[in-house]
């Protein structure tokens, strides 16, 4: 079976479990590879079931506003050939997840408009692919995605900002390879 990948706006009704993974992966990469131990586990112990139903509220929240602002990049395969399986169905697609468990390879996940007035700007909140599809121009897509989406708001600045940790040197990497420049630099207090 080959895969394609293939862009789509988040399901609710059939994306919810791997958006979930996905973002537990985003996270507990941001918690390893970015800090030292203490970072870690404040990343792992923040991802309850309880936090996974808060971003997923959220998620639906904001594909409310706007379908897509959470783009999925969906792992697509071909069946073999109705003369090699038997089949006389016809139908020559289906998704990845019955060979290897997960049905998206990706996602970028841009705030919606109405929430342009926390930076003034667009905000792309999350954009994460899957280890075994970097390199293969998943990344890329999803963030002309979220450039396009960004370029359709009515911005009070012409921007799409985002967080990056400094120390997280693939993704400043690939930040600065589609143009992203530092502006400002962001700081953060613990809440006792």
């Amino acid at each position: 079976m080959t895969e394609t990948i293939e862009l789509r706006p988040y399901d609710p009704d059939r994306d919810p479990r791997d958006l979930w993974d996905l973002k537990r992966a985003f996270e507990l990469g941001l918690g390893s590879g970015t800090g030292d131990d203490d970072k870690q586990d404040v990343y792992e112990g923040k991802l309850t079931d309880e936090y996974g139903e808060r971003y997923l509220d959220w998620v639906f929240w904001c594909t409310k506003h706007d379908p897509r602002c959470v783009t999925v990049a969906e792992i697509v395969g071909d069946e073999p050939d109705a003369a090699e399986s038997g089949d006389d169905t016809g139908d020559a697609r289906a998704t990845a997840e019955a060979s290897d468990g997960h049905s998206l390879a990706g996602y970028v996940f841009v705030l919606p408009q109405q929430l342009a007035m926390i930076w003034d700007a667009a905000v792309l909140n999350e954009i994460y692919v899957r280890p075994e599809y970097r390199g293969s121009g998943v990344a890329d897509d999803l963030m002309d995605a979220a450039v396009a989406l960004a370029e359709d708001q009515d911005l009070p600045l012409d921007r799409l900002v985002l967080d990056v940790d400094r120390e997280n040197d693939r993704a400043q990497a690939f930040y600065d390879r589609h143009g992203f420049e530092h502006w400002g630099e962001m700081v953060a207090r613990k809440l006792e």
